[in-house]
């Protein structure tokens, strides 16, 4: 599997556990403080470097330190970070997370550089000589320019996945649209098809994304696991039993971790499982990088963890 990862990429600064913000200069002692990778686009490729795919990742960050760090810590992980684009007047995308007990995780964010990435930033040979490419975050560049990437994939039979970031209460079905038939998996979040279709019902949202031209749709759910869905019906795939830490990158977790299991002719229940499996192994800890797991660990866990009912 080759893999590009194009899109958001964000330094996350995680707090834990965070129960309320100190009023005025007040202050509280925490028990960890994280620094880490993250995105749709970042987070994806951390986890499918553990799951063995060659990735090499694409977008825009700043020439700011938290640019340098972000790099270090890509480059750490095996991930070629060779195509990422650097502004000279622009941050890059950062978050500061303050995890709750319960591994919510309310978000303080800079959009940054992540929303300058354009046409002329985008590695078309590179592009062309994957197997896959995981476009995260389209509604920041625009329909028409993701559109552009993805057929540009398309024509070179590069696998394709895109995961959408905006929560679903800010999408609308025009941000996405144009760029649905050039999509083979798409890998949005309940709240998101929602938002995006329009609809008040997860299926009727996510078939209506599939009769716009995505191949399959693959909805994580939570807790509550995930929903495939194809022009061909609906299948329901079972979360594990864990204790949850941190929430953060489990979506982006998930998507590895079905994709990898795509890129190995897995069936899409089969992949979906690998996907839960990876994203249960980062929810147990603080950050989208938690976790010191490869393939072998994640499908033994698979078969091993309890699933939730």
């Amino acid at each position: 599997m080759k893999v590009v990862t194009m899109g958001v990429h964000v330094l996350d600064v995680l707090v834990r556990p965070v129960e309320a913000i100190p009023e005025g200069q007040g202050a509280t002692l925490v028990d960890d403080i994280r620094m880490t990778a993250a995105g749709t686009a970042a987070g994806t490729a951390l986890t499918l470097a553990k799951l063995g795919a060659r990735v090499r990742t694409a977008g825009a960050i700043g020439t700011d330190p938290t640019g340098d760090l972000l790099v270090q810590l890509l480059d750490k992980a095996g991930i070629d970070t060779g195509l990422l684009v650097r502004r000279i007047d622009t941050s890059t995308s950062a978050s500061v997370l303050p995890i709750r007990p319960n591994g919510d995780r309310p978000s303080l964010h800079l959009l940054g550089a992540n929303i300058t990435y354009g046409l002329d930033d985008v590695p078309w040979d590179a592009v062309a000589e994957a197997t896959h490419l995981h476009l995260g975050g389209p509604e920041l560049i625009g329909a028409d320019v993701a559109a552009r990437i993805l057929a540009h994939a398309k024509e070179h039979d590069v696998v394709t996945s895109v995961d959408l970031l905006a929560p679903g209460e800010l999408g609308t079905f025009d941000q996405i649209e144009p760029l649905l038939p050039y999509v083979d998996y798409l890998l949005p979040n309940d709240d998101q098809v929602l938002g995006f279709s329009g609809e008040d019902d997860l299926v009727t949202g996510a078939k209506k994304l599939v009769a716009a031209g995505a191949g399959l749709v693959a909805v994580t759910r939570g807790g509550e696991g995930a929903l495939l869905v194809t022009a061909e019906g609906t299948e329901n795939v079972p979360a594990f039993e864990i204790d949850v830490v941190d929430t953060t990158g489990c979506g982006d977790a998930f998507s590895a971790g079905f994709l990898r299991g795509i890129s190995l002719d897995r069936t899409p229940r089969e992949a979906a499982i690998l996907g839960s499996a990876a994203a249960a192994l980062v929810a147990q800890g603080l950050g989208s990088d938690h976790g010191d797991f490869d393939l072998a660990e994640a499908d033994e866990f698979s078969m091993t963890a309890k699933v939730r009912m």
